[in-house]
C-alpha cells in the first residue's frame, strides 16, 4: 500500500537539466575551466557539494567548492525568475496527488533553488516536506535523500512511491526502498540498467494518476 508520493524535482517537475547544462557549462568556460557533453550527464544527481568539488577538482574552475556553488545558485536563480521551466502536466499531477497521499520532495538542487522553484510555481503548499541532498550525507545515486524524505514524512520508505527521471534518481529511490515511478528525461535517458530496476514507466506527467500510483503498474 501507497502512503506517501516523493517527486524529483529536476527533470521531473522543472526541465531543467539542460539549463543547468547551459549555466554551468558557460560559468566552467568563463572561469578558464573545461566543459564538454559528458560533464552534465556525470553530474545528474550529486550533491552540490559533489557537483561543485567536480567543477573545481575535474572541470578547473578556479575557487573553493562552496564559491562555486553560491556562484551557480545565483545564476539559476535568476534564470528561474526569467521564466520558471515548469513541466507541462506538473501542476495537475501534483495537485492531484497531493488531494489522496502526503507528498515529499528529494531533490539534488539547493535549498534556494528548491525554494525559489515551489514558490514561483504555487506548488509549495502540496508538499509537506522538501529535501535537498545538501542536507544529507550522499547524494544520489545513494538512498540518502529519499531515506530522509520518508523520516520526515513519518512513512516507512516501502510504502512510499517515487517519481524519478533519471539513472541516479531511479538507483536513489530504489536503493530507499521505494516503488519507483519513471519517467525518462528525453534528453538525458536513464540508462537501461538503470530504468530495468523502475517498477513502472510512463512517458509524461498525464499519466501519473492516482489509480496508476496505487495499483503499481502502467
Amino acid at each position: 500500500m501507497i502512503d506517501a508520493v516523493v517527486f524529483d524535482l529536476d527533470g521531473v517537475i522543472l526541465q531543467t537539466e539542460e539549463v543547468w547544462d547551459e549555466v554551468r557549462g558557460r560559468y566552467v568556460v568563463e572561469q578558464g575551466g573545461r566543459y564538454g557533453e559528458e560533464a552534465q550527464r556525470a553530474m545528474m544527481g550529486m550533491s552540490a557539494p559533489e557537483w561543485s568539488r567536480y567543477l573545481a577538482d575535474d572541470l578547473g574552475v578556479p575557487g573553493t567548492p562552496e564559491h562555486i556553488s553560491a556562484d551557480v545558485v545565483r545564476l539559476m536563480e535568476a534564470r528561474y525568475r526569467e521564466e520558471l521551466p515548469l513541466i507541462a502536466g506538473a501542476r495537475d499531477a501534483v495537485e492531484g496527488l497531493a488531494a489522496r497521499w502526503p507528498l515529499g520532495l528529494a531533490s539534488s538542487s539547493n535549498r534556494p533553488l528548491i525554494d525559489a522553484a515551489l514558490d514561483l510555481s504555487g506548488l509549495e503548499r502540496f508538499f509537506r516536506v522538501t529535501v535537498s541532498s545538501e542536507e544529507v550525507p550522499r547524494g544520489k545515486p545513494a538512498p540518502d535523500v529519499y531515506l530522509e524524505a520518508a523520516r520526515r514524512l513519518g512513512v516507512a520508505p516501502d510504502g512510499c512511491a517515487a517519481v524519478e527521471d533519471s539513472h541516479s534518481g531511479i538507483r536513489s529511490a530504489k536503493s530507499a526502498g521505494m516503488r519507483v515511478i519513471a519517467i525518462p528525461n528525453p534528453s538525458y535517458p536513464p540508462d537501461p540498467a538503470a530504468l530495468a530496476q523502475a517498477d513502472v514507466v510512463i512517458r509524461s506527467l498525464d499519466e501519473l494518476t492516482p489509480e496508476l500510483v496505487a495499483s503499481g503498474s502502467a
